[in-house]
């Protein structure tokens, strides 16, 4: 465990070097990195990260990630607030979120997994997952899109046997928080 520990902290200080900027590994003693991790490659399709769910967090964050890498999401979009990918409480909230905005635009109007309207030229740079027990994770992810460099956090819980992302921090901005004011603002 604390070999993997390490190793882990020793990739994500290497990415962090050769992008210029700090990423910090999650709080856990048991996280891992980029390295020694099966990655799809090629198109990935949505039925693929459902069945990552079920393998555990990091391929689960893995394979979201790898849609991006390998040109973006495919296959249609579920409706907004049933999305398999995500948990029951965020599902509601985007729910809610669609249903506040009474046909104009909603808050969450952009891909939260690229924190983008459009992506294209992606490109992970690490990746570190830390289970503080068996039913809550964290996942730091640190990617460039079209050459802009962003660092994630994506929350997740477990809900059955799957996997389900529970909320995305971009910086100190949460998703789920944003998307609670929205329904307690709708009332």
């Amino acid at each position: 465990m604390r070999s993997v520990t390490m190793l882990s902290a020793a990739a994500l200080a290497l990415a962090a070097c050769s992008q210029g900027e700090e990423t910090k590994e999650p709080a856990s003693a048991s996280a891992s990195a980029t390295a020694g991790a099966t990655t799809p490659t090629g198109p990935v399709s949505r039925e693929q990260v459902y069945a990552a769910a079920g393998e555990g967090p990091e391929a689960f964050v893995r394979t979201i990630y790898a849609q991006y890498v390998n040109g973006g999401p495919q296959g249609e979009q579920p409706a907004p607030g049933q999305d398999p990918m995500f948990s029951r409480t965020m599902n509601a909230l985007i729910g809610a979120d669609v249903r506040a905005a009474n046909g104009e635009v909603p808050t969450l109007n952009y891909d939260p997994f690229c924190a983008c309207q459009d992506q294209g030229d992606f490109v992970v740079t690490a990746t570190a997952v830390a289970q503080s027990d068996p039913n809550t994770a964290e996942a730091d992810v640190a990617f460039t899109n079209m050459g802009e460099q962003k660092n994630l956090k994506l929350k997740l819980v477990r809900e059955g046997p799957n996997w389900k992302v529970d909320d995305i921090v971009d910086g100190t901005d949460s998703l789920h928080d944003t998307l609670m004011a929205v329904a307690e603002a709708a009332g």
